[in-house]
């Protein structure tokens, strides 16, 4: 635990920082993961530690333990027995790029519980071999009709450099767009029922609820949509900048009011009903849909499973590190810890070894594709760290203050 109240603390997270108990996480961990519009000082809602210094995600895995899993199977029947059709159509869609979890979930609900699912996937920003191929294989292999969005690629790009320079966060605008078109493919196809995989709760954020009707919920109106901020820009600053229309943010934005308009769909999880477990998960895609793991370690952490679709997807953990002081092995370690996989001793070294590492392999091509040279992402890199976070050793290089490790500057 370390206080640094002489220290400002950007992005409102707690000056005090502290480590749970039970896994690597800390309590600067942001428990919403999009960022619409950047101030050091906004308010975002962190990783909540309880009296006994255990955080959210371990309480909820806590609470997995006592479910009766046999009971939330039986509620599972009953609502796709309520949608399932018997004329070919489809009766649900799952999102999803054929990643571990998304081929579980098609998977399962269409051989297991007979269920015809529309798979569809928001495509990687840049895609990785591998993760091309495990998406060829979840539609070939696993058996899946499936729509694959080709976003605006001009806007897409713009919108990720427009993300880095002003949130330091390279996924923002790319989460809002994975997020935003299931409900559309949705209302379009007239499809009633949407799958996400795990519950947010998994990972210590706001516990969503699993039953949602997308009618009972408030969408952004036309009217105001120059006060969106996208890649902490409003659309109206963005379309004046670089000469843009409405029309060009529209796959990025949620559904309408219009669209939905007289649509029954709702949003379910199948982390709700169904054990989750993400290792289980990975056994499960590799085995039925020819999933593969990367052929290398992924830089920052240890595994080779997780999220490897990407060439974006190792910068953006690397700056979650920068600006939370949180790696990409302190999110694994901390997940396997909560399955029981991994015990906090093993976590805290692998914490030790591989966060932090800069991940080197893609970034050129990354710097290249939105056109920022390495030494402007550098200069960012260094503006977006926390001074309650970072400080510089005696040699001048940045370091943390407090660690899982309790190695920190001022540990």
């Amino acid at each position: 635990m370390g206080n640094n109240k002489n220290y400002e603390a950007y992005y409102g997270l707690p000056q005090e920082v502290s480590f749970c108990k039970k896994c690597v996480i800390s309590n600067q961990r942001p428990a919403s993961t999009i960022e619409f519009k950047h101030t050091p000082n906004s308010k975002k809602t962190t990783m909540h530690l309880d009296d006994e210094g255990v955080c959210d995600a371990c309480r909820n895995a806590e609470q997995k333990e006592k479910i009766d899993w046999k009971s939330r199977e039986e509620e599972l029947i009953k609502l796709l027995d309520k949608y399932r059709k018997n004329d070919g159509s489809y009766d649900c869609i799952v999102p999803g790029s054929g990643g571990k979890d998304s081929c579980l979930q098609a998977h399962i609900l269409k051989y297991k519980y007979g269920m015809n699912p529309l798979t569809i996937t928001w495509p990687p920003i840049m895609y990785t071999e591998y993760g091309y191929e495990n998406w060829k294989n979840w539609i070939d292999i696993g058996g899946f009709d499936n729509i694959s969005f080709r976003r605006n690629g001009k806007v897409m790009k713009l919108l990720t450099k427009l993300s880095i320079e002003n949130l330091f966060h390279p996924f923002q605008t790319f989460i809002l767009g994975q997020k935003n078109l299931a409900p559309k493919i949705a209302a379009k196809f007239n499809i009633p029922l949407i799958f996400y995989g795990e519950n947010e709760a998994e990972y210590g954020n706001p516990i969503a609820d699993n039953a949602t009707s997308l009618r009972d919920k408030s969408f952004f109106s036309f009217k105001n949509i120059d006060e969106i901020y996208l890649g902490g820009l409003s659309v109206k600053e963005i379309k004046e900048k670089y000469n843009l229309s409405n029309a060009d943010f529209m796959s990025f934005l949620p559904a309408t009011e219009a669209e939905l308009k007289d649509k029954e769909i709702e949003v379910r999880y199948l982390g709700y009903y169904l054990k989750w477990i993400p290792q289980e998960a990975y056994y499960y895609a590799v085995e039925n849909t020819g999933f593969k793991a990367r052929p290398f370690r992924t830089q920052g952490t240890y595994s080779k499973y997780n999220s490897i679709d990407d060439k974006i997807d190792d910068l953006h953990y690397y700056t979650t590190f920068i600006k939370f002081g949180i790696g990409r092995a302190t999110y694994d370690a901390s997940q396997e810890i909560r399955n029981k996989h991994l015990t906090r001793e093993e976590g805290q070294a692998l914490v030790r070894k591989f966060d932090g590492e800069f991940p080197d392999k893609y970034f050129n091509e990354v710097m290249n594709y939105i056109e920022m040279t390495p030494e402007k992402f550098t200069e960012l890199a260094d503006k977006f760290r926390s001074p309650h976070l970072w400080g510089k050793d005696d040699n001048g290089n940045w370091k943390l203050r407090h660690t899982v490790n309790n190695d920190g500057l001022d540990d």
